[in-house]
């Protein structure tokens, strides 16, 4: 016009609302404005959020404060369940049980064992098992003991697991009987765990003083490899008790319930399938080993175990749900997915098939301690995109573009997520670093 600058949208209704459209002509209107009031700014450096919208998308949304008392280290947090229930069933394997008392008795007389040997605060301790009652203890007693433990899964390839004892270089290895003579190279000294438990019975069963601190590694899990070689992510307990904490808030398990350990545990998922319920009360029912690639054999251990707690991939979800007699699996209560993106799809085939489960769908990289975001799944949602959520508890996260900044609503960009939970920011022996 004559003394100024009329702008007209048009937008298509099928694929845009009013209130997104009058949102992005407000971030228009906000970039044209710097513009005017620095014509000499980057146009990178110019900023499309008003200081309204800014503080909503940094701090508002972010308000994830929690206070969880003192959190200390994981395994004070099941040791403490032991006292509390040492009668109960804490593990199921293959028809056997295995009690609170027991598991934390094994667990403590093998962590003095690997303070004999050096263990304590930072050391890496190798754990080569399959799926059994020694694999948990093993886990257990590791972090009993100080150390922090690296899953060198059997499945994988020789020159694969050569690479991550190289890069972990960790003096000792817990390793089944059957598997100590396939560990790759000769340096490392194997521990081999018995089943049987008669070689560390002149132990004492009591709980370990503690050497640590929160700030202390509880695991290294090397990440797939798929960007080069496989890298060693270090976090530390203040991080996966902060997730396990807020995990227990927000779907609180109790001792009726059954938690199925199925993810290898050389995959972070594994982590919180082991503890969570260890912390809770709960009964963790262990699939055999290689078990988690058959859904014949899941659903009836699922029927058969009363299992109400379990995690999927979306890709062996589908594979799940194709499974005759799916529906007879009825004392699901949760299905808890992550790993990979959740198509809307299989999501609405879920709510078809197992109508009495819930459904959340979580994110987070090896690097931080499991998943940093969560969202629940809701029955009938038109939306064509299944969120990943928001942000756990004392956890933050951002959507930035290429220059950092933070990006409107609806907008393209890079999760970029901090807080409690994330690890160390270098990997395993990083020559970077010198870590």
């Amino acid at each position: 016009q004559a003394d100024s600058i009329n702008i007209f949208f048009t937008y298509n209704t099928d694929l845009f609302d009013a209130s997104t459209i009058r949102r992005m002509l407000g971030h228009y209107e906000r970039l044209l404005e710097c513009i005017v009031a620095n014509p000499d700014q980057r146009i990178s450096d110019l900023p499309l959020l008003a200081e309204a919208e800014r503080r909503q998308v940094l701090v508002e949304w972010n308000a994830t404060q929690r206070e969880h008392g003192d959190e200390g280290r994981l395994h004070r947090l099941i040791e403490a369940q032991a006292a509390r229930t040492p009668d109960a069933v804490a593990l199921e394997f293959d028809g056997e049980e295995l009690g609170y008392a027991e598991l934390n008795r094994r667990a403590n007389q093998l962590a003095r064992v690997l303070r004999k040997k050096g263990v304590g605060p930072e050391a890496l301790v190798g754990v080569f098992a399959e799926r059994s009652f020694e694999m948990v203890a093993a886990l257990l007693a590791v972090l009993k003991a100080g150390g922090a433990y690296v899953p060198l899964d059997p499945s994988y390839p020789a020159e694969r697991l050569g690479h991550m004892l190289e890069d972990a270089r960790a003096p000792l290895v817990l390793a089944q009987p059957h598997l100590a003579s396939a560990l790759p190279g000769s340096s490392v000294e194997v521990l081999v765990l018995d089943a049987s438990w008669a070689a560390y019975a002149s132990e004492s069963a009591e709980d370990l003083q503690d050497v640590g601190t929160p700030e202390n590694l509880a695991y290294v899990i090397f990440t797939s490899g798929s960007t080069g070689r496989p890298k060693g992510a270090m976090n530390e307990h203040r991080g996966i008790v902060n997730r396990l904490l807020w995990m227990q808030e927000e779907y609180g398990l109790t001792g009726d319930d059954r938690v199925l350990q199925k993810t290898p545990f050389s995959f972070d998922v594994s982590v919180w399938e082991f503890f969570w319920p260890l912390l809770s009360g709960a009964r963790l029912v262990i699939a055999r080993p290689e078990g988690h690639k058959d859904p014949g054999y899941l659903a009836q251990l699922i029927q058969g175990s009363g299992i109400t707690t379990l995690h999927f991939v979306p890709s062996m979800l589908r594979v799940f749900l194709e499974e005759e007699g799916v529906e007879a699996c009825g004392s699901l209560k949760r299905v808890i997915c992550s790993g990979e993106a959740l198509p809307h799809e299989l999501q609405e085939r879920f709510f078809a098939r197992l109508p009495a489960a819930e459904l959340h769908n979580l994110y987070g990289p090896t690097e931080a301690a499991v998943d940093v975001t969560y969202w629940a799944c809701r029955r009938g949602d038109e939306r064509l995109t299944v969120p990943i959520g928001r942000p756990v508890a004392n956890t933050r996260l951002y959507v930035v573009d290429a220059h950092m900044n933070p990006v409107p609503a609806g907008g393209p960009g890079e999760v970029d997520s901090g807080g409690v939970q994330e690890g160390r920011g270098a990997y395993v022996r990083d020559p970077e670093v010198g870590t």
